[in-house]
């Protein structure tokens, strides 16, 4: 195991392992604890109370932080004739048809968020293998199949944040950059969990948020107590 340097280990030492903190106090921690020399992601954690792999107790949904993410979203649009006009004309990366399916079956994967027009779907199906266990396949409930292009793709570009729970019951995501100020971090943070809490499935029993920590891409977890956050 390779040994921590001094600063390291004053990052870490800054933070109590066992202790529950308030969500100002664990923005501010988290910020002071991202030193690296670039603008490091401030990521969420969430353990939730489900099983994914049964139906009923999937957690997934969309939310758009009210502050952006701060990072830059490449979009792959699939569509034709006008509609594909109007996701050039907001921004999209890639935008196609069945030209844009062989790209992507190439191996060419060098997007972050996948949307189509809902009659692109038969020639996107075929691609659920590829985009599927990469959680980039399109789905109407999420808003990227849709017949508004060009509004998704701004939305996609301009801070939208998926979130689906893995098979541990553990939500991931980005929610900002360690250069956000602490009030910004705190009302993306705020509107996350408002949104993971508001796609709570039918079939959780019990609690359902159990844990949440909040880190940087290169800084230690600082756990949050969950009662401020329902």
């Amino acid at each position: 195991m390779a040994k921590l340097t001094k600063k390291q280990k004053a990052v870490e030492a800054s933070v109590d392992r066992d202790k529950l903190y308030g969500l100002a106090e664990a923005v501010e921690l988290v910020k002071s604890n991202a030193t690296a020399k670039f603008d490091e992601t401030i990521e969420i954690a969430m353990n939730l109370g489900v099983d994914p792999r049964h139906a009923d107790q999937m957690v997934r949904g969309v939310i758009q932080l009210p502050n952006g993410t701060g990072k830059s979203v490449r979009v792959a649009v699939f569509a034709r004739g006008d509609k594909a006009e109007e996701a050039k004309a907001a921004g999209a990366e890639l935008v196609g048809a069945e030209d844009l399916m062989e790209i992507v079956q190439g191996g060419n994967m060098d997007f972050d968020r996948v949307i189509a027009t809902p009659d692109m779907m038969a020639i996107v199906g075929r691609l659920g293998k590829v985009l599927g266990p990469r959680g980039l396949m399109p789905n109407p409930k999420l808003g990227t199949v849709t017949p508004n292009v060009g509004e998704a793709v701004k939305a996609a570009k301009g801070g939208q944040v998926e979130f689906r729970a893995e098979k541990s019951g553990i939500v991931h995501a980005g929610l900002g950059k360690s250069s956000f100020s602490a009030d910004a971090i705190k009302e993306n943070v705020e509107a996350f969990v408002a949104a993971v809490m508001k796609a709570k499935p039918s079939g959780a029993k019990g609690q359902f948020l159990r844990k949440v920590a909040l880190s940087s891409t290169m800084g230690p977890g600082v756990k949050i107590e969950t009662s401020e956050l329902v």
